[in-house]
């Protein structure tokens, strides 16, 4: 069965990535590579490398390939840096995020969803990754700064917490709306000021905390 996974593999990275422009090698490396199957329930696992989301369980998805592999090249990771996930979900971003840093911490809300990705995560073989069940939105403070921060909820506005955790350069890629449709939005923080540029609309699950909404 594996061998049907490497070729649907293929087919995600030729079909759904290459052609709308991600062309960040490394990227479509580990995109090509990691088992995405794995990260949501056997039943489901012929959806996996769909143009897609995939239910995970707690009402949270695993993003769409074309989605992550967006945000991913847009923090423009050189393998040096310490990132922080917020929303750690199925783990699967959180494998492709350990690819490609040196270090990850990676928050979740809710228990369940962290304790399967962590026991996933290292029967993977992952030892670069810090898991914590904590209220996102507030960041992770006695490991900042951060050199690049991804929120994989969507949030009403950008987090002050998570703007003071970022290193100098550092980028920020988080969804930003009301709770039906969001903006993807790259923030580079630049001294005291920040750089924004817009990557799109997209939907995602409610990013839940004190400064995100409310439940």
């Amino acid at each position: 069965m594996s061998h049907d996974f490497s070729l649907a593999r293929e087919r995600m990275v030729k079909n759904q990535l290459i052609p709308r422009g991600i062309n960040n090698e490394r990227v479509l490396q580990v995109m090509g590579k990691i088992p995405r199957h794995l990260f949501i329930e056997e039943a489901l696992a012929g959806e996996a490398y769909n143009d897609h989301p995939v239910p995970i369980g707690e009402k949270q998805t695993i993003s769409q390939p074309y989605i992550v592999a967006l945000m991913t090249e847009a923090l423009e990771l050189k393998g040096t840096e310490k990132t922080l996930e917020i929303g750690t979900g199925s783990g699967y971003q959180t494998a492709i995020l350990a690819e490609l840093s040196s270090r990850v911490y990676t928050i979740e809300r809710i228990k369940s969803l962290l304790v399967n990705a962590r026991e996933l995560l290292a029967q993977l073989g992952y030892n670069n990754i810090l898991f914590k069940a904590f209220d996102g939105t507030l960041g992770w403070k006695e490991y900042a700064p951060f050199d690049a921060i991804m929120v994989t909820a969507g949030s009403p506005s950008l987090p002050k917490p998570l703007i003071d955790q970022l290193a100098d350069n550092g980028r920020i890629i988080i969804p930003v709306g009301d709770r039906y449709s969001q903006e993807l939005i790259k923030v580079i923080k630049k001294g005291k000021g920040l750089e924004q540029k817009g990557l799109g609309g997209c939907r995602f699950v409610n990013l839940i905390g004190v400064h995100g909404w409310s439940d």
